[in-house]
């Protein structure tokens, strides 16, 4: 499959595992927003030259937020793809406070490719908290999240320059307006 054949299935693919679902922030856009906002990352990152990376950017939930299983992603995406989206998706078995000490702890431990997906996704995250936080969180939890994305970012910095200086203004832009 070509690279372009490979991001227009992925993109449809993600569209199609999240249909109907919304972003917590107050403006509750389309969640396919947040996974759109990620591959676009990943491409700038990568001067477009990655398009498995790119097309799991747009897959990185899918396991997470939908019956979609890694063999799935396998067959329609192959080994590389789905190998990228497995490492970054968090086990939703667990409580979430252990998903996010995970996440922390792991992070440092993911082959650089899914330390971008990682550092791109919270990106985007801390950039929602900025342009539409949601409703129902006080300030002091926007700043919880904020601080925890920093953990989280501190074990992906060091694979693309880009994306860290990114994280970097997007976390300072975040700390100025909590």
């Amino acid at each position: 499959m070509n690279d372009l054949m490979l991001l227009s299935r992925a993109a449809d693919f993600a569209a199609r595992c999240h249909a109907g679902q919304r972003r917590k922030g107050s403006s509750r856009e389309p969640y396919l927003n947040h996974l759109a906002e990620v591959a676009e990352m990943l491409a700038f990152a990568t001067d477009g030259s990655d398009a498995a990376l790119v097309a799991a950017g747009w897959l990185h939930d899918a396991i997470e937020d939908s019956d979609t299983s890694r063999d799935n992603l396998v067959d329609r995406f192959g080994e590389d793809v789905a190998s990228l989206v497995v490492e970054c998706t968090d086990d939703m078995s667990l409580p979430r406070a252990q998903r996010k000490r995970n996440q922390v702890e792991h992070a440092p431990h993911l082959t650089p490719r899914a330390r971008m997906i990682k550092l791109a996704d919270k990106i985007s995250n801390v950039r929602s908290l900025i342009f539409s936080p949601p409703d129902q969180w006080e300030r002091q939890r926007l700043i919880d999240y904020l601080e925890w994305a920093e953990d989280v970012a501190a074990g992906c910095r060091g694979v693309n320059e880009r994306l860290d200086h990114l994280f970097n203004e997007t976390a300072a832009r975040a700390r100025a307006v909590l």
